[in-house]
This record gives structure tokens, C-alpha cells and sequence, in this order.
């Protein structure tokens, strides 16, 4: 019998009561007649930065005056352009004033924060009012008995320092601290519904007709009884109202109760699906003595879905191949601190790619990108940030182990990675593009003396996910490791994520489990690359023939990003990380999408050049709307020329701000590159006006354009805030490692061929009981391990099963092209470790051993193959 994953007809479960108690905890102040309902306001502007950590950095008195102006999204490492493999690693304090106004006596103030890496530090008025750990998920602090009536100083300590007990302990991205995304405030009545209070689920839905169970969290935070009406509404996308439930209650001072509602049947709801995203809204009201006192959005879609071990993936009804991508947050210049217009960009980049999944690697992304998934029509998968990778050192960095080594730090690494599964379940559990909660991505890249600990506990997430959220599987990624039969990950969860050479290895073909290719591709390349689609390890079929018993796949990455690994290894996506798409975007466009690609630039020398935006203006001027803006070189006619040139974009007046402040230089040589006659920037503003813009290039005529900023306040000449940011590649004086390390265990591998049980993964797994061995007939057998990095070798460490053969090392950047490797010459005895020093300390990615074939009796087999670093 095979296994499936079915969305059960249930609505949410009781322990979110629970879980509200926990996260929720709230002082409690008396109401005051008069009240209004719900007031929120953007808090991006005007706050003011430091790096490091000064003394009395809270307290109202400091001057913070030689502090740098900032808005929000804030990074630590702004400008960030993802070219080198480090980035700030410390403490940044953010300061701003707020005024109170005497009408909010009575009122519970919030605020509301999207994300802030890692550990956040809240304080009104120099007192502490909250604190958050975890850099990818939101949080609400209660200010209300901090605040004064007139002026008030919030200051808010962000740290973006490893933490031995603090998930992610590990992973490839660039870590950045700061308040990279939207800040809020938010004005209630005593009684009022919590942050994320409503859970939204749908326990009967076809395409005749539906049902809607809201369970919704009520608090009341006053001082005497109160009864109170809840009237919950179902809109249609069009506004209009489709249904309505009503409850009254009577709630003691103090209690947080849950309301739990079932609509009638709504008659032939529009269904939400890649082709048909209708996103409906349920507003929640409530009221006291008659008198609405707050009131609530949530999204919610009609859709159900299936997940088989046999027959793939279903969505109402039908079934359908996922074909989609990994995403990565962050671009060029502004790092992690990206806009809600960048997260919509993104996504549409990849629908119009053909594309209809998005798998968020490997943290819960913005809010603002799984409302845009909602929207653009994508199937979304939201990972949790229990995450590893592979040449890991015991601890001390983001190569660590994913699982603690040291007993003492379990329990509470533990407790960070599930409350962040809850509060990712919470903020997204109402959003119909999101069928998917992952508890991590490779957690297999732990010391191999932790395994059984992360079987265990990997085993706690997915019933935990199965607690808060019974109507999504709770998938795993990256369970392509470990190969022994007995301590598999894959069949743990209720889904399957095979990364890498998890799509081709044996024991992960057909594996009675529903599961998909949640990696596939990783071809480094710097736009524009080829016109391909770099299957990787993903067998080369098109349309239909995909194994029935597979949900999908997704490619790394959609986006080029920064890394640990540095600028090159980050350079694997099909658009890079300016957001201008290679060749490998307009395949898939053209495959999936049917548009043909465009005309290639012409080799020629430029005589034009061209300022472009994606959009006509900025909306809304408070850090959560930009436009893209692209700078071509032409030919007299106007043809794209492919010959670089450096370039300067101005700022010349008006509003608005560029990574660098108000200027910005490129160049084929820099960090900030021109590639294939083509450079690109996000322009944003927090001040209303028009934005006058320069391109130039020593030799062609300038090039200008004019972008109107709107919703925000009036920009006037000599009062911008924008200061230089001058960018310089960020380094530390102290090396990332303190020595040697090995690398390659468990990395992805490829063969040329395997006899039956000796798969390619064997070679590496950490058990020298096992082995890779090539078929007997394979004339010319060879190993390749992907590194997953460039690296410069120190030695290439052997150790064959049986007698030692002749062989041929080779390193390679691209797994194409290969150079030799000098090794010094050795005869150890059968089984003994060969340490091969290669004497040049030579870089690259991938490593490939080429055996002397078998001569008549048994083939050669490797039973460990790694690599030691400098």
C-alpha cells in the first residue's frame, strides 16, 4: 500500500489557545468609552542607526544626532552587492521618537515587527518592553505601560551573532543583522483580536460548494465583564459579501477566549489555483455595547490538494507536475532589506518564467512575498530554519552543525526551532498559495554522533506541524542523506524534499513516500549564461514524462544571491542578483511559458545608452514600494550592444535613494558590475516628489528619466536625509577558519555508472563499511563529489575497498571543464586511508577521481573520498 498525503477536513485545533497564551502574554489596562476601531501605521521612516553597541543606547538623554539617518527595510551590511563571503557580524541600536496623543488613553499600542536578525531588543523610554530571537519570523511587543503622553524614544538593539542555541546554527546565505523588513504600529481597543489571532480553514470544500470554520482569538484587556459580538464576514474577491457569522460572548477582564464559527455553505466558490488565484478575505468585527471596537483581514482561497506517493500531486482534483524554484530574500545594494514591491517582483519573475511553485529557501520569507504568491497564483512551500551544510566545523559559525554537538545547548536550540515552526504557522497558516510547512533543509549535515537526536527530533517538528496545522503536510527538505536503509529521513515526514543527486540516487527512486526534487540544477554561471535550462541531476525529459510518482521539482535558485560559500558559488541563479534574467530564465519562459526569447545583443561598440524603469512611479514613498531601474548600452539604432562600459547613475533632484545614497557607480570590473551591456538597480524614496534621474558613460550622451514618488511626505530641496553610503567589500581581520577542515561528506556525487547496491553516495557517507563501485563492464569509471562551494584543496583523502587501482584527480569549476591535479605518488594497503596531497592548493567546485577499469576480476570501489581545506 502506498503512501499519501491528503488535506484532512478539519478545521484548526484547540492548541492554539494554548499557543496564545504563550506568545501572547499582555498587561492589562482599563478601556475608556469613545474607542475606535483598529489603527495601523507604517513606523519605516526616520530612525536612526549605529553599528556596535553603545553605552546607554536606550535612554532618551543620548544624542544621537552624529547616528546615520535611516529607513526601513534596514540592513547592517547596506550596501551589500553579495561579492564577498563576509559580512558585519555585531551588535546595530535603531532609534526613533514617537508621539502619543492623549485620544489613545485607554487603547493597547503594539508593535509589530516582520522580522529583525536575530535577536531583537525592544525599549520605550530607556525600559525594556520585549524581546524576540529568531531573524526570520514576526513578533508583536505591547508598549501600552511604557508610553507617555507626548514624546516617546523606541529604541530596539538588534544582534546578528551565532548562537550555539539559536536556530539556523547553520547554512549558505549571508546572515545580515538589522530591521530588514516593514515595522508597525498598531492602536487597539482593551478588546481586541491578537496578532495573527484568526485561523481560517475550509472543513468542506468542492467546486459546488464550501464551508468556513474561523476560530478567531479574542482578548480582552480591561478592567470589568464585557460581553462581546464578533460578526465575521466572507468576501468574495470582488468585495463582495458572501456569508456572515455572528457570536456573542460574555469575557472576563483579562481572558483570552476563542470564537469558533461555521458559515453556511457558499454555493460554487471561485476555486484558487495557479491559473485562478481568487483570493477572498474574511473581516472579522468586533463589537462592544454595539460600537465596532476592532476589526481584522485575513485571506483566505477555496482549494484542496493531495500529495501521493504513486500518483503525484493533486490540486482540486486535477492533477498537476510542480515546476518551480528555489527563492533566496535578498538582491543587490540592499541585501535582505528589500521592499514589498521587490518580494512582488520576485514572484512575478518566476510565474513569468512558467513557472507556478516557489519553494521559500530555506527560512519563512516577508509576509508581503506569500501575499504575493497568493495573488500571482504560485503554490508556495514555507520552510522552517532548521538547516545544515555540509563541511561543517564543531561549532563557532554558520558552518557549524545543524544539531547542537554539545548536550548543554539542546534544549534550547530545540525550543528556537519550534517556536519559530509556530510562529510561522501562524502568520501564514491563512494564505491558500502556502500547502506546504517544511520542518528544515538538509538537517542530515550534522555531526554523524547527533543523527539520532535529529531523527528524534525531526520526528517532534513533524508532529508539532500536525498539532498547529493538521490541513498542510509537514514536509522535510534536502532528506537525500543518509543512504543506510535504517536511518533514512525521508520517510519521517508526510512529504519529501530530495535535493541534488537525491533525483537520480537509487534508494530515492519510486521511495513509496510522496516526496518531489526540491533542489535540482546549481549551475554557477554569471549572467548571461547558456540558453538551457541545467537540468543537473534531473533526468532531461520534457512535458509528461516525469515519473508518475513525483509532485514536481524546482530549480537552484531562481535568483542569484549572497553566500558564505562567496560571490561565485552565490551565482547559480536563472536571473541574477541585479535582477536582470539570463539566458536560463528566457528557457524557461520559452518552454513553460511559450514566449519566444528576445534578440541576443549585438557584438558592436556602444553609441547610446538608455535609463528605463519597470514602472511609471513609486506609489507608495515608505519603504515598501520601489522600481527597478535598467541601464542599457545601444547601438545608433538602438539594438542592445553586449560591450561594457562603465556607467554612473545620479540622482540629479528630488526624493529617493539608490544602495549607495544618491549616487551610484558601475563597472565590468567591480563589485557593481555592467554585464553583457546591461546594469540594473531598485530606486526607492520615502519622500513624495519628482525624482530626476541621470545615466551616464564617459563618451555617450547622458541618458535621463523622471520617476514621480507619491504617498509620503513632501520631499523639499536641501532637506534629504539620504546620506553616502561609499561602498567597500566587507572583511575581517581574522580568518573565518582557525585551521584545516574536511569536506565532502554526504556532498551531492555523480558516477559513470554503479554495480547494483554500490551507489555514487557511498564513496562519501562517513562509513568506510561502504562503498561506491562501478559496473564491471564500465570501460572508463569515474566519481565526481560536488563540493557545493569553490574551494582551494590542501589534499584530496582516499581510501578504496580492496586493492588500490590507478587513478587521475581533477577539479572543475562548472563539472565541464577539468584540470589535472598533481598528486604524489602512493601504495597503501587495501582499506588504508591515502592522503593525495596536490601540491599546487588549486581551486574549484567539483572533484572527479578517474579509476583504471577492472582487468578481469573484481571492479576498484572507493570507500571514502574527501577533501581537506587550507
Amino acid at each position: 500500500m502506498t503512501k499519501r498525503w491528503t488535506a484532512p477536513p478539519q478545521g484548526w485545533c484547540w492548541v492554539w489557545l494554548g499557543l496564545a497564551w504563550l506568545l501572547l502574554a499582555m498587561p492589562v489596562q482599563a478601556a475608556e468609552p469613545g474607542l475606535k476601531a483598529r489603527q495601523q501605521t507604517l513606523l519605516n521612516r526616520d530612525w536612526r542607526f549605529t553599528l556596535g553597541d553603545p553605552a546607554a543606547a536606550a535612554a532618551p538623554a543620548l544624542d544621537d544626532r552624529h547616528w546615520q539617518a535611516v529607513h526601513l527595510p534596514h540592513s547592517f551590511s547596506l550596501p551589500s552587492f553579495g561579492a564577498g563571503a563576509e559580512f558585519f557580524v555585531g551588535e546595530g541600536w535603531y532609534r526613533r521618537h514617537l508621539e502619543r496623543p492623549a485620544a489613545w488613553q485607554g487603547k493597547r499600542i503594539h508593535l509589530e515587527f516582520e522580522a529583525a536578525f536575530q535577536v531583537a531588543e525592544v525599549f520605550v523610554n530607556g525600559r525594556p518592553v520585549g524581546r524576540h530571537e529568531g531573524g526570520y519570523t514576526g513578533f508583536s511587543v505591547d508598549i501600552t505601560d511604557a508610553l507617555t503622553t507626548g514624546d516617546n524614544l523606541i529604541a530596539v538593539r538588534v544582534n546578528n551573532r551565532w548562537n550555539p542555541r539559536l536556530a539556523p546554527r547553520a547554512g549558505e546565505h549571508q546572515f545580515a543583522g538589522g530591521l530588514y523588513r516593514d515595522v508597525r504600529l498598531v492602536v487597539t481597543d482593551a478588546v481586541h483580536i491578537p496578532w495573527y489571532g484568526t485561523a481560517v480553514t475550509t472543513p468542506e470544500v468542492s467546486a459546488e460548494r464550501a464551508r468556513v470554520r474561523v476560530q478567531t482569538e479574542v482578548r480582552h484587556a480591561g478592567l470589568v465583564p464585557q460581553t462581546i459580538m464578533l460578526l465575521t464576514e466572507v468576501l468574495a474577491p470582488s468585495g463582495r459579501v458572501v456569508t456572515r457569522m455572528s457570536s456573542q460572548r460574555r469575557l472576563a477582564p483579562g481572558e483570552l477566549a476563542v470564537f469558533d464559527q461555521l458559515s453556511p455553505h457558499i454555493r460554487r466558490p471561485q476555486l484558487w489555483s495557479p491559473e485562478t488565484p481568487h483570493v477572498y478575505q474574511v473581516r472579522s468585527t468586533l463589537q462592544v455595547g454595539g460600537r465596532a471596537v476592532d476589526d481584522f483581514l485575513s485571506p483566505l482561497g477555496f482549494r484542496w490538494f493531495e500529495f501521493t506517493a504513486d500518483r503525484g500531486f493533486f490540486l482540486n482534483g486535477q492533477h498537476r507536475y510542480l515546476r518551480g524554484a528555489n527563492v533566496h530574500q535578498d538582491q543587490a545594494g540592499w541585501g535582505d532589506a528589500v521592499t514589498n514591491a521587490s518580494a512582488w517582483r520576485d514572484v512575478a519573475m518566476m510565474k513569468a518564467a512558467g513557472f507556478d511553485f516557489i519553494r521559500g529557501s530555506h527560512y519563512p520569507h516577508d509576509p508581503a512575498f506569500v501575499d504575493a504568491t497568493d495573488r500571482q497564483g504560485l503554490v508556495f512551500w514555507s520552510e522552517n530554519v532548521f538547516w545544515g551544510i555540509g563541511g561543517f566545523k564543531a561549532e563557532g559559525d554558520w558552518a557549524s552543525s545543524a544539531y547542537p554537538t554539545r548536550p548543554e545547548d539542546r534544549a534550547g536550540f530545540e525550543a528556537s526551532v519550534r517556536r519559530q515552526l509556530a510562529e510561522m504557522i501562524r502568520i501564514f497558516r491563512n494564505h491558500p498559495s502556502v500547502l506546504v510547512w517544511s520542518m528544515g533543509n538538509e538537517p542530515f549535515f550534522s555531526a554523524p554522533h547527533t543523527l539520532p537526536e535529529v531523527r528524534r527530533f525531526l520526528g517532534e517538528l513533524v508532529a508539532l506541524s500536525r498539532q498547529l496545522d493538521p490541513s498542510r503536510p509537514a514536509a522535510i527538505g534536502g532528506v537525500q542523506r543518509p543512504l543506510q536503509p535504517d536511518t533514512r529521513l525521508d520517510r519521517i515526514g508526510d512529504l519529501a524534499g530530495y535535493n541534488g543527486d537525491g533525483a537520480a540516487l537509487e534508494l530515492f527512486q519510486n521511495p513509496g513516500v510522496p516526496n518531489l526534487v526540491a533542489e535540482y540544477g546549481s549551475t554557477m554561471v554569471d549572467r548571461p549564461g547558456a540558453f538551457e535550462p541545467g537540468w543537473g541531476d534531473v533526468a532531461k525529459q520534457q512535458g509528461d514524462k516525469r515519473p508518475a510518482w513525483r509532485s514536481g521539482e524546482a530549480i537552484w535558485v531562481g535568483f542569484d544571491h549572497a553566500s558564505i560559500a562567496g560571490r561565485k558559488f552565490g551565482a547559480m541563479g536563472i536571473v541574477d542578483y541585479f535582477r536582470l534574467p539570463k539566458r536560463a530564465w528566457y528557457w524557461y519562459r520559452q518552454h513553460l511559458a511559450g514566449v519566444a526569447p528576445p534578440d541576443w545583443p549585438i557584438d558592436a561598440e556602444p553609441e547610446r545608452l538608455t535609463l528605463t524603469a519597470d514602472r511609471a512611479g513609486i506609489e507608495r514613498a515608505d519603504g515598501t514600494d520601489d522600481v527597478l531601474l535598467t541601464l542599457s548600452l545601444t547601438d545608433a539604432q538602438g539594438r542592445r550592444v553586449s560591450r561594457n562600459r562603465p556607467l554612473t547613475l545620479t540622482i540629479v533632484s528630488g526624493p529617493g535613494e539608490l544602495p549607495t545614497g544618491r549616487t551610484l557607480q558601475f563597472d565590468p570590473q567591480s563589485d557593481i558590475p555592467v554585464r553583457e551591456g546591461q546594469a540594473a538597480i531598485v530606486l526607492r524614496s520615502h519622500q513624495a516628489g519628482s525624482i530626476r534621474l541621470r545615466a551616464s558613460s564617459p563618451g555617450l550622451p547622458d541618458a535621463e528619466l523622471a520617476i514621480e514618488a507619491r504617498g509620503g511626505p513632501d520631499w523639499q530641496e536641501g532637506t534629504s536625509t539620504v546620506p553616502e553610503r561609499p561602498y567597500h567589500r566587507f572583511t575581517t581581520a581574522a580568518a573565518r577558519d582557525s585551521g584545516p577542515r574536511q569536506l565532502g561528506t554526504a556532498n551531492p556525487t555523480r558516477a559513470s555508472s554503479a554495480a547494483p547496491g554500490h551507489g555514487s553516495g557511498l564513496a562519501n557517507d562517513g562509513d568506510v563499511n561502504t562503498a561506491w563501485q562501478p559496473a564491471a563492464d564500465d570501460a572508463a569509471p569515474w566519481l565526481r563529489v560536488d563540493l557545493e562551494r569553490v574551494v582551494t584543496l590542501r589534499a584530496v583523502m582516499l581510501r578504496f575497498a580492496g586493492e588500490v587501482p590507478a587513478y587521475q584527480l581533477a577539479l572543475s569549476m562548472d563539472g565541464e571543464q577539468w584540470t589535472p591535479l598533481p598528486t604524489t605518488p602512493a601504495t597503501p594497503a587495501p582499506g588504508q586511508r591515502l592522503d593525495t596531497v596536490t601540491g599546487t592548493s588549486p581551486s574549484g567546485r567539483f572533484l572527479r577521481v578517474q579509476l583504471a577499469p577492472a582487468a578481469g576480476g573484481r571492479a576498484p570501489a572507493i570507500a571514502e573520498l574527501n577533501v581537506l581545506l587550507p
